[in-house]
């Protein structure tokens, strides 16, 4: 279980809110599932996406999101001592590859653990719950830097 501190501005009353959290939803699919986006089976394939995208929409809990290219159009950077490395390809070379992502703002992780498993790729691939660090503003950045334990696992 991985519990996260929020630091609350100051002038606000955090006694009064309902905290939502923001999750990333990671879609990883199989190489089947990317085909699918392009052969006799993309109308089923896109149509069970529309029809995810939708629901989140129409609950409001959709931040943002997007699908990702095929894993044979990454491209991954590397440095080290310096020197920058460029290899064609995605990062990992296993079956399920990241086939795109769901911001959405929940109330806890049962919430967004439900919306995961809603998600197409859960049926034939692997869904990855996560959740967001606040934001990325570089003002967030020198807080979160204060607060360590949002970027830990406890």
């Amino acid at each position: 279980m991985v519990s996260t501190t929020i630091a609350v501005p100051n002038g606000i009353d955090s006694h009064n809110m309902e905290w939502m959290m923001l999750y990333v939803i990671s879609a990883y699919e199989t190489p089947e599932d990317f085909e699918a986006r392009s052969n006799e089976s993309k109308h089923s394939y896109w149509g069970a996406w529309k029809a995810y995208a939708e629901a989140l929409t129409e609950a409001g809990v959709k931040v943002g999101g997007r699908g990702l290219m095929a894993p044979s159009t990454a491209t991954t950077v590397r440095l080290r001592e310096g020197e920058r490395f460029v290899q064609d390809g995605p990062y990992a070379d296993t079956k399920e590859q990241l086939g795109g992502f769901c911001l959405i703002e929940v109330p806890d992780l049962d919430a967004a653990l439900d919306w995961a498993a809603r998600c197409p790729a859960a049926a034939t691939g692997v869904v990855e719950v996560r959740p967001a660090l606040p934001s990325c503003d570089p003002a967030a950045m020198e807080r979160n830097a204060a607060e360590p334990s949002l970027a830990a696992a406890h």
